[in-house]
């Protein structure tokens, strides 16, 4: 069966586009599995790892930074990978390029060579961005109001992995000491692995590629409907402004505490466990609530779920802030709140995006947002070394919670706006 005739069967059988649907959804689980424990090592040593070849923790946030910057590139390029090939090609190129980033992590460890960490962390970012983008191949076959909830299951699937990632750092490090590696590099050896496995189950079970079938579907409604406004002079501007900005104040916030969280731990005397164990609840919340945030976001919307993100945000900056140094239980509140806010500000946005986007240019739309989202990450990832390094963590905590109040006016605007006053933007908001 060729491809055109294999895309009419789905055209023709609203039953098949369901069963394709489900389908996807649980080709991405699976993948995002293995993605999120992908994510563990650059979150939990990638800093420590800087700090103890620099000898410093004023660049300790530039492995963020960098592996940021390379998600920029890598969100970019697999934006457009995905929009002309499908999310098949672009999904799979890209978390099997950020687990060879982190093979060359491990290398520069070796080799105590700081120019080859810093080139491997920018390529290791593209599993990062390829693990954000995921969470789109769940709408493209999505109804209206499946999507936040679509989104929430990619996300909700990442928990595992991510979970367990910062809490085997010990037992890695373990390893990685007994191949003659050093101790630091062990999570990068279960990053490699697990974003290679995530990029081959994507390239071999994600057909028929559901980017694809989604737009012949589009184009074969609009033939349908000559006299129809054609979607592409419908995009919601606005609402992707809106979308863009949530998720970006709330990458700039969460990224700036969650990157020097192990450098405040390290200098109050936690060892790697007790630091592992404050990441793995901060990424289990980032994810692990997916599931229900989605719901809320289709039931009572997107706005609602903004303004809920940046109020959780607020209360994580202050917590940290007023946490003792030694509090291990206090730190690991203001980071799971961290990762709250965070997952209410990027699930409620990503169906901003969605809503706001028409099916052929969405992926490319997508790629182009996420890039933002890893610069602002980039940029949260540097100022939040030197925040600390000039003042103290208490201040960079406090200032980040400040900064996500941004996110209230935004939503003032966004209610006044046409655009977001459309019958069917009003439909999904609960206007």
């Amino acid at each position: 069966m060729s491809s055109d005739e294999l895309a009419q069967s789905y055209i023709d059988n609203p039953e098949k586009q369901k069963k394709l649907y489900k389908r996807t959804l649980l080709i991405v689980v699976i993948s995002q599995m293995f993605g999120g424990a992908g994510l563990a090592a650059g979150i939990t040593v990638g800093a420590l790892i800087a700090e103890q070849m620099l000898g410093t923790n004023a660049f300790a946030g530039l492995p963020a930074a960098l592996l940021t910057l390379g998600s920029a590139g890598a969100a970019l390029t697999v934006g457009r990978l995905s929009n002309r090939f499908g999310r098949r090609i672009g999904l799979a190129a890209g978390f099997i390029t950020g687990g060879l980033g982190a093979v060359g992590v491990i290398f520069a460890a070796v080799l105590n060579s700081v120019f080859l960490l810093f080139i491997s962390l920018f390529v290791y970012g593209a599993g990062t961005a390829t693990n954000l983008q995921a969470r789109y191949a769940g709408t493209d076959l999505a109804t209206d109001k499946q999507r936040a909830t679509a989104v929430s299951i990619a996300m909700v699937s990442t928990t595992f992995g991510a979970v367990a990632g910062p809490n085997l750092v010990e037992i890695m490090g373990n390893v990685a000491r007994s191949i003659g590696v050093p101790e630091l590099a062990g999570p990068f050896i279960l990053s490699a692995a697990a974003f290679i496995v995530a990029g081959i189950i994507l390239f071999a079970l994600l057909r028929p590629d559901p980017f694809i079938i989604a737009s012949k579907i589009n184009t074969s409604k609009q033939h349908a409907e000559p006299n129809k406004t054609p979607m592409k002079n419908q995009n919601n501007k606005k609402g992707i402004a809106v979308g863009a900005i949530t998720m970006v104040l709330t990458q700039i916030v969460m990224l700036a505490i969650m990157t020097m969280t192990p450098i405040h731990m390290g200098h109050h005397g936690h060892s790697l466990s007790a630091i592992g164990l404050v990441i793995g609840f901060h990424v289990g919340a980032m994810y692990l609530p997916s599931l229900f945030t989605g719901i809320l976001v289709d039931k009572i919307g997107r706005i609602a779920m903004v303004i809920a993100s940046g109020i959780t945000l607020l209360a994580s900056g202050v917590v940290a802030a007023l946490a003792p140094g030694d509090s291990v239980f206090l730190l690991v509140v203001a980071l799971s709140l961290l990762g709250l806010g965070w997952n209410f500000g990027l699930i409620s946005g990503t169906a901003l995006i969605v809503d706001s986007t028409e099916p052929l240019t969405r992926a490319k739309t997508q790629g182009t947002v996420d890039v933002f989202i890893a610069l602002a990450g980039a940029t949260g990832g540097v100022m939040s070394g030197m925040v600390v390094a000039g003042s103290s963590y208490e201040m960079l905590s406090l200032a980040g919670g400040i900064l996500s109040l941004i996110l209230i006016p935004v939503v003032i605007w966004s209610r006044k706006s046409k655009d977001l006053h459309s019958p069917d933007v009003q439909k999904s908001e609960g206007f």
